[in-house]
């Protein structure tokens, strides 16, 4: 999967990332590759279903959607 991310300095130093196709999804680092390294920690618990969430929908249909 392929996500396409911003990465700029912060004014207070190091760097911050944010997603735009995931609001909310944000991170920083020190150097770019912290900021990186970070960010996709940050998408994978993004994108992590949550379990509690799925078993509360006892009457959902489940579909798979291609975008």
């Amino acid at each position: 999967m392929k996500i396409k991310v911003y990465l700029e300095p912060s004014d207070e130093g190091g760097y911050t990332v944010i997603v735009p196709s995931l609001p909310g999804c944000i991170s920083e680092g020190e150097t770019k590759e912290e900021a990186i390294k970070n960010i996709k920690e940050a998408i994978e618990l993004y994108l992590e279903p949550v379990e509690d969430d799925l078993l509360s929908i006892s009457n959902a249909e489940e579909l798979e959607l291609a975008i």
